[in-house]
């Protein structure tokens, strides 16, 4: 009798770890996911917003992350301002013009990670897949880029930011 009541005991504590253990697994995994994925967001993010500036500089997005990466370093923004009332025909107009690195609006304080733009987070090195081109919408040619990340944590649910079949800017999480 002793010995069937040690039995179930232990068998008792055993299906009890298993039961916690099905509940909590499913319940970190998720977390690890959410902590990678903001991670992964962040940068497709700091990609998007670099290649829409690549494109008001360059007329078209970068196709791979060399001339990317060579932009965020040397590139510059164009900055016009007007002084004056060009619908007054009293006041004389001025457009001054500037330039302010891209380096210093986009990646202020955080210059060096730049070069990791392409590296996915938490990959062991994977890298981020970019495409750029034009497609035709509405009998108009039109400039689109897409960043896959290649090494997704949940391979049911790989993030992107970009479309090159549609012309958006958006990622696949918003």
């Amino acid at each position: 009798m002793k010995i069937a009541q040690i039995v179930l005991s232990v068998v008792s504590i055993v299906l009890a770890v298993l039961i916690y253990k099905s509940i909590k697994d499913p319940i970190d995994w998720q977390k690890e996911k959410k902590a990678h994925n903001a991670k992964v967001i962040d940068r497709l993010k700091d990609i998007r917003t670099l290649q829409l500036a690549f494109k008001v500089e360059k007329g078209y997005y970068a196709d791979n992350f060399d001339s990317l990466i060579a932009f965020a370093k040397t590139g510059n923004f164009t900055l016009v301002k007007l002084i004056g009332d060009p619908e007054d025909s009293t006041v004389v107009a001025i457009r001054d013009t500037s330039y302010v690195p891209v380096r210093d609006s986009l990646f202020k304080g955080r210059e060096s990670s730049i070069d990791s733009l392409p590296v996915i987070p938490m990959s062991d090195g994977a890298r981020f897949k970019l495409s750029a081109g034009k497609i035709e919408k509405g009998n108009v040619m039109v400039a689109v880029f897409e960043v896959i990340d290649t090494k997704p944590f949940d391979p049911n649910q790989v993030l992107k930011v970009g479309s090159m079949t549609e012309p958006t800017n958006a990622g696949n999480w918003e």
